[in-house]
């Protein structure tokens, strides 16, 4: 079956295994979808991820019973593209989340996005 935000299919699939308390969940694989884990290992938000041949094994992390994940959202949509300026990118949940970029060096989270002044597009905020 045809995606038509394959991204926004990741989050959904990493929401609703949180909700389910599964361990890990398979999402196919792009090099969109890599650069996101990569930042969310980076950051605490998953305890691992294995790149297989079509397919990636994300490995939750919960702490005390509870997932690390509180909650996610899918900001730029296919349908309404949301660009902002490394000025403007948005603090999420008073700083206890990331916001997560595409820009022109690369998918990067906030922080990495002001300290290299490059704006773009705004894929996901996850705290």
């Amino acid at each position: 079956m045809a995606v038509s935000d394959p991204l926004g299919d990741m989050l959904t699939r990493i929401r609703n295994a949180k909700i389910s308390l599964h361990k890990e969940v398979l999402a196919p694989k792009s090099k969109m979808k890599l650069s996101v884990i990569q930042i969310l290992k980076e950051q605490g938000y998953v305890a691992a991820f294995e790149e297989m041949e079509r397919d990636i094994r994300i490995v939750l992390k919960y702490v005390n019973g509870k997932s690390a994940v509180t909650g996610l959202k899918r900001i730029s949509k296919p349908s309404c593209r949301r660009y902002v300026g490394y000025d403007s990118i948005p603090a999420v949940q008073n700083g206890l989340g990331i916001s997560i970029l595409s820009t022109s060096k690369g998918v990067l989270d906030g922080d990495q996005a002001k300290e290299l002044q490059a704006g773009g597009e705004l894929l996901c905020q996850i705290w």
